[in-house]
């Protein structure tokens, strides 16, 4: 079956229509009240209603369009995505859907230049990617937010107007019956890149927009080629440009062509212009187009990600190039690490000074991704004659050493980031391994498969959405109430992965936030230190 009629038929499911919500009879001077508004239904903000919605608070999701979007657009979804989903029940589903795969290979022209590995060591979980069209991921967001009764989806609700007071915000919103308003302690902006709430908040993008051009083409057809991610530099097919490959699911080939500054993109879309230069790409034309598009390379972002009761993640947040998957990944990481914040400040467990850390963490991830998206966009495209250079020295130098290789960039795939924030406390002990205050949780085989706590990822689900202790137990320890707790004892080869992971010893602990980043980890736990860190990963520092 054709990707557009693949596309049709879950457009055709998820496809709900407008229909009238009853906030739309409350008096205009008086609107419905609500929690939490997000506004956006793009796999940003579907996540993170799900993630509010699970911990127990109602959301009003908010749509200007009335079903998922259209054209494949983000394929990659990283290791930590996954794990994410599978706390929102859908990662299942988006692994077995998806394209696995872990494997890259770099070529300049026709040769080999060296390959890689995402994910060499065995004992997780989660594959370190999938490559799974966007719309599918939608599609799913979508069926697991239509079992939640406390999540209002409302399509065809486009946001006009805001009104920011001192405890809450009232929004405008247009519809086919009308106008109406409702209000929310806090709306959180996933309306993408050209979103209409930063317009509404007086904000700007800053950053750069680069000049060079890539045609994206999605094509159908049956191919023998592995599933492994192919970056080319200056291939036979496409002289003195860069060239990708990727696999998705249902015979889905996604093809990146790096095009001329000055190419005209109403012409170069046209399918009788990109024919040519996908079947010199693959030897043959016996493929079917099912998406074409051209982009340029943004790397922008805001200054700030909080105005007032205004909320930015994702696209609406900062934008960075499409090589890496970084785009949609840390759309999602934005999600995960706002979410949790949230839902305690709005019980009142947090003082609303933990937003803040929201701010600060996802800020400077945004700074790295666009740091790296603009490395990799000044190594494939150099803008000057020096760049170009140094580019090709690099590619010599990569055919004969190791560091050469470690110096190409064709796109640094999108990792966790470590959080340097006042939520962490620092080690007050010697570590040799494992990850390190503010790093992300590292997975690994904990039990039998029959136990279906098979991974560390899965006990961390199983106990709840508050803070977890992993404790490698000497049974000296004495915890807090309220806290989930996962204990490793005795010693079998089963664990060694684990413990060698974690540097573990007889004793030791480590506390994880929420989101599963590290808060605090110790030699030798006490009740003492264990609640200060809780206090200071809660916010109260």
């Amino acid at each position: 079956m054709a990707q557009a009629n693949i596309q049709a038929e879950i457009e055709a499911k998820t496809r709900f229509g407008y229909r009238r919500h009853a906030d739309q009879d409350f008096g205009a001077a008086e609107p419905a009240m609500h929690g939490v508004v997000v506004v956006g239904a793009g796999p940003v903000g579907l996540s993170l209603a799900i993630d509010l919605a699970q911990r127990g608070q109602s959301v009003v999701l908010l749509d200007d369009a009335d079903r998922i979007g259209e054209g494949s657009r983000a394929i990659c979804f990283s290791k930590r995505s996954l794990e994410f989903w599978d706390r929102l029940g859908v990662g299942q589903r988006m692994v077995d859907k998806g394209v696995v795969w872990q494997v890259g290979k770099i070529f300049h022209g026709a040769s080999l230049l060296y390959q890689f590995d995402l994910l060499p060591e065995e004992g997780h979980k989660r594959p370190a990617f999938i490559n799974l069209q966007q719309f599918y991921a939608e599609a799913y967001l979508v069926d697991r937010v239509t079992e939640l009764p406390d999540i209002s989806l409302r399509w065809r609700n486009r946001v006009v107007g805001l009104d920011q007071r001192n405890d809450h915000v009232i929004l405008s919103i247009d519809t086919p019956d009308g106008l109406y308003r409702i209000g929310a302690s806090y709306v959180i902006a996933c309306d993408g890149a050209r979103s209409s709430l930063r317009q509404m908040v007086g904000a700007e993008f800053s950053g750069q927009v680069f000049e060079d051009q890539f045609l994206i083409a999605d094509v159908r057809m049956t191919a023998a080629f592995p599933t492994e991610r192919w970056f080319w530099f200056d291939p036979p097919f496409h002289a003195g440009r860069s060239a990708l490959l990727h696999k998705q699911p249902d015979d889905i080939w996604r093809i990146d062509l790096q095009l001329d500054r000055d190419a005209d993109p109403a012409v170069e879309k046209h399918p009788e212009n990109v024919r040519p230069r996908i079947a010199r790409m693959l030897g043959h034309d016996q493929f079917d187009f099912e998406w074409i598009s051209l982009y340029k390379f943004q790397c922008r972002r805001m200054a700030r990600l909080i105005h007032g009761r205004v909320i930015f993640a994702g696209d609406a947040a900062h934008q960075v190039s499409p090589f890496g998957a970084r785009g949609a990944n840390s759309g999602l990481e934005d999600a995960e690490n706002l979410a949790w914040k949230l839902d305690r400040v709005l019980r009142k467990a947090s003082p609303e000074t933990l937003l803040e850390s929201y701010q600060i963490e996802r800020s400077a991830a945004a700074d790295e991704n666009i740091r790296e998206s603009t490395r990799s966009t000044d190594f494939m495209a150099p803008a000057t004659r020096q760049e170009a250079r140094l580019r090709k020295a690099v590619l010599s130098l990569a055919k004969e050493t190791e560091f050469g290789k470690r110096m190409v960039n064709g796109g640094r795939l999108s990792v966790p980031s470590i959080y340097e924030t006042s939520l962490s406390t620092a080690d007050g002990e010697v570590w040799c391994g494992g990850p390190r205050p503010g790093a992300s949780m590292l997975d690994a085989r904990i039990a039998p498969p029959e136990s279906g706590l098979e991974y560390l990822t899965d006990a961390f689900k199983a106990f709840g959405r508050g803070f977890t202790i992993l404790e490698f137990a000497n049974g000296a320890a004495e915890w807090p109430d309220g806290v989930g707790i996962v204990r490793i004892g005795g010693i079998s080869d089963s664990l060694e992965t684990l413990r060698a992971r974690y540097d573990a010893e007889p004793g030791t602990a480590y506390l994880f936030r929420p989101d599963g980043y590290v808060a605090a980890r110790f030699r030798h736990p006490t009740r003492e230190a264990i609640e200060a860190a809780l206090k200071r990963a809660t916010g109260y520092s």
